[in-house]
């Protein structure tokens, strides 16, 4: 597996681990169907959390969450909604990003709520 993979994994192990200390229930880490994938999907009180983790070991290129594209938003919000179709999920829901920076074992978390919305 190519070593920015194996980051992206551990990122996401790091995120939702993140997400729980702080008291979200995690019910889905790295969801895949059809076309669609969502790093971690949680319940934060009474709303449902569609959340992209973006992992980098240093922020030279630029910040991870950045890589959050206006393209990347559309197809998360895509698929947040065929997931609440499928699963016939009836509860208010947002978009987070984690951005995590992970260089010798240190981690640097950025969690951003509500970091984009849907389009109405």
């Amino acid at each position: 597996m190519a070593e920015h993979n194996q980051l992206g994994i551990k990122g996401e192990k790091i995120a939702s681990n993140f997400l729980q200390n702080i008291g979200y229930q995690v019910v889905e880490n790295n969801w895949r169907e059809k076309k669609f994938e969502i790093d971690i999907i949680a319940i934060d009180k009474n709303e449902l959390v569609f959340i992209e983790v973006k992992t980098r070991s240093s922020s030279v290129f630029g910040e991870p969450e950045e890589a959050v594209t206006l393209k990347k938003q559309k197809h998360l919000i895509e698929g947040a909604d065929y997931y609440m179709n499928e699963k016939e999920i009836d509860l208010e829901c947002r978009f987070d990003v984690i951005s995590i920076i992970h260089h010798k074992n240190q981690n640097t978390i950025n969690h951003f709520i509500n970091a984009f919305y849907p389009e109405v």
